[in-house]
């Protein structure tokens, strides 16, 4: 099992070439010019520099190496030989197709090798040395098979001679591969002695490990503690946790790379690493745009109704309807008894995996390229084990410390590995609170390195996802007003989109959502970020706004800091108009809230748009909006709105009940405007609408759904 998972690994998705011989070459000569192009390119491996410091496979592939040079001198004399380049015997070119395969592969797994790290060449070191023993095999047999006697060789030409010996050598008996397998079985030994050892809560000795890791590994710089570190993360991001081994022991190695790398080595040997690192996350950001790019043409059976959103865990309901499960569990934990597309009362809260659709949606990511689930903006929690959970402890003791007494450079990394860390699981965020990392990376937020401020605020927002942190965060001293500074002046545009979602991360904690509000320039950073933003910044801002307005508190505020404004101005961006109208129809509850609104004069365009084209919650919440204008004595502005009466006529029809209920009460007040005059309408009482527009004075709103993403 262990042998079969590694080989997908190592073959997974390869290109058609590995199974496929060329079939569209002109002529003999095309295909030998064609795997003389092979060879020259694997030939060129000789001089590429490994990821792997150590020895592992060196000799094997230096070995294939060699195979295929007399492959190459073998291929020049075909080249040479005219007649024979120019007509291949059947057998002769069966042997050619083959050649092409076996070459192929070679360079896959030579790729493989030399791209991978030491510690990864340990794990599957057995696995590894069997591919490379079948390829010899296989080589061996194409050339015995090889129709030799039909190429005229001139009498100077030794091509011969090398196979000949090339042949003997593929048969002799490896008399040192015993012992090398035992030196390696040693040494996985005692790696998963260390693991063992960890689980017992004993953490190895600093001279036990850098005689392991730098003597025996030939892992002995930061530089090289951070390649097997970034390797390993990068498996687990591309198998999805299904490595080899498991997933638990991979973590636990993790855990064990980080704590080695910073108890053995400086914070500040790692110079190029600010630049290494401000390039990845601009790489992960285009990334992230792409795929949003690509959101657009996601089908429609795909995206949650709630979120709008790929659905990453799809559940079914009582009702039989599908939901993300994130985006459905937040709907119920707010108090919401029935079906959100339907309507419909659930008869319990049971969550039910939709594995076929689930099934379907990552076939389709795959056919079209998009990543099922992004590492950076998706909480990658696990259970990593007692061992990972000991050694993420110790290393969290050593960045807390460096954080307190560090210099800058060594605080900034600090900080960018709490961030990582904090990624990582519950029981990571729990360990960084507790070990009082939280007033520290405070006092960082305001640091003019900008690595440090950025990873310092990203790592604060990652570590709110955990409520115990919240109650931390907004405690310590200063620490919520260094945010909203980054907010307002970050050195980045990522530190202050990271800043926003930080508040709107301690906002879902409703005490907090005063303080957060009445926060000096909190308020205004926001709907500055919403008017000028990038699209993930105008996002992070307005479901801040949307959270920070639940609490009927900060209305004033939200009028004061004109928020409003630019609340009415995002309803016409796409992307953030949903949210907008629904923090809209909340602030319009309150009757300075609705006055505030009526005085925009784009508000009831933007509504109307919103009525227009906007999800059935959106429509749903913009008929709210504009009764509570009607009420707020607005309604000869709101009947006058071009397209609004038609609009109307159709969400009687066709939106949601709570929908139709607004809808009806607007008719009421569009008849009562047509009853009583153009003049009259401006002096409207709207209390004497009746019972249609008793539903309005008790506005029940769609809310939307959020979570935080870790970064």
């Amino acid at each position: 099992m262990a042998s079969t998972s590694a080989s997908q690994a190592i073959f997974s998705s390869p290109s058609p070439e590995a199974f496929l011989a060329p079939v569209d070459l002109p002529n003999a000569a095309a295909v030998v010019e064609t795997l003389r192009t092979l060879c020259t390119e694997l030939l060129s491996r000789r001089r590429t520099k490994t990821t792997s410091p150590s020895s592992f496979h060196v000799k094997c592939c230096r070995s294939l190496i060699r195979t295929i040079l007399v492959i190459s001198i073998l291929l020049d004399s075909c080249c040479c030989n005219l007649s024979f380049s120019e007509f291949f015997t059947p057998t002769a070119l069966l042997c050619f197709k083959e050649l092409y395969l076996l070459l192929y592969r070679s360079k896959i797994l030579i790729d493989y090798v030399q791209g991978s790290t030491s510690l990864w060449l340990l794990l599957h070191h057995h696995t590894i040395s069997a591919h490379f023993h079948h390829l010899n095999n296989e080589f061996s047999t194409l050339l015995d098979v090889f129709p030799l006697a039909e190429i005229q060789f001139s009498k100077d030409d030794d091509v011969q001679e090398h196979i000949q010996l090339l042949r003997k050598q593929s048969n002799m008996p490896k008399k040192l591969s015993i012992s090398d397998d035992a030196c390696i079985d040693v040494l996985r030994l005692r790696l998963y002695y260390f693991l063992n050892e960890m689980e017992n809560g004993r953490i190895p000795g600093r001279k036990e490990l850098d005689t392991f890791f730098a003597g025996e590994l030939g892992i002995a710089s930061a530089k090289s503690f951070r390649a097997e570190i970034n390797f390993f993360e990068e498996q687990m991001v591309n198998h999805g946790g299904d490595v080899v081994p498991t997933a638990s022991i991979v973590h636990g190695l993790l855990a064990l790379l980080r704590y080695c790398r910073f108890l053995m080595f400086s914070f500040e040997d790692e110079d190029d690493e600010p630049e290494k690192w401000r390039r990845r996350s601009m790489k992960k950001g285009l990334i992230s745009k792409e795929i949003a790019e690509t959101f657009k043409t996601i089908p429609k059976d795909f995206c949650c109704p709630i979120s709008l959103d790929l659905m990453q865990d799809p559940v079914l309901v009582s009702t039989g309807q599908t939901y993300d499960r994130s985006s459905i569990e937040r709907w119920m934990e707010e108090g919401q008894c029935n079906c959100p597309k339907t309507g419909q009362m659930l008869l319990h809260t049971d969550l039910v995996p939709n594995q076929a659709l689930r099934s379907l949606i990552s076939q389709w990511t795959t056919a079209n390229g998009i990543p099922y689930g992004l590492i950076d903006n998706v909480d990658c929690d696990f259970c990593a084990g007692k061992g990972a959970a000991e050694a993420n402890k110790a290393t969290v003791n050593l960045l807390v410390e460096e954080l307190a007494n560090g210099t800058t450079r060594a605080k900034a990394v600090a900080a960018r590995e709490i961030r990582m860390l904090a990624k990582m699981g519950m029981e990571n965020r729990a360990c960084i609170g507790e070990a009082g990392a939280i007033p520290l990376l405070g006092q960082l937020l305001l640091s003019e390195d900008i690595d440090a401020q950025e990873n310092s605020v990203t790592a604060m927002l990652n570590l709110s996802i955990y409520d115990k942190n919240k109650s931390r965060i907004i405690q310590a001293e200063a620490c919520l007003g260094a945010i909203v500074t980054v907010l307002r002046r970050g050195h980045t545009t990522e530190a202050r989109e990271n800043a926003a979602a930080t508040l709107f991360s301690l906002s879902a904690v409703h005490d907090y959502k005063r303080r957060i509000a009445w926060e000096d320039g909190a308020v205004e950073a926001l709907a500055g970020l919403l008017s000028n933003g990038t699209s993930r910044g105008k996002k992070d801002a307005v479901t801040a706004l949307y959270n920070l307005s639940t609490h009927n508190d900060n209305c004033r505020r939200m009028i004061d800091s004109r928020a409003v404004a630019a609340l009415i101005a995002a309803l016409r961006c796409e992307g953030v108009s949903e949210e907008a109208t629904a923090a809209l129809a909340l602030i319009a509850r309150r009757h300075i809230g609705a006055a505030a609104v009526g005085k925009e004069a784009a508000a009831v365009a933007g509504l109307v748009g919103v009525l227009r084209s906007a999800t059935p919650r959106g429509k749903e919440n913009a008929a709210a909006v504009l009764l509570e204008l009607c009420r707020s004595g607005c309604a000869e502005r709101v009947v006058k709105a071009p397209e609004l009466a038609s609009l109307v006529q159709v969400l009687l029809f066709t939106g949601t009940k709570r929908a139709r209920r607004k809808a009806a009460s607007l008719a009421r007040v569009f008849r009562r405007c047509e009853g009583d005059g153009d003049g009259a309408a401006a002096s409207l009482h709207l209390g004497g609408l009746g019972v249609g527009y008793a539903f309005a004075g008790d506005v029940a709103l769609s809310s939307v759904s959020i979570s935080v993403s870790v970064l």
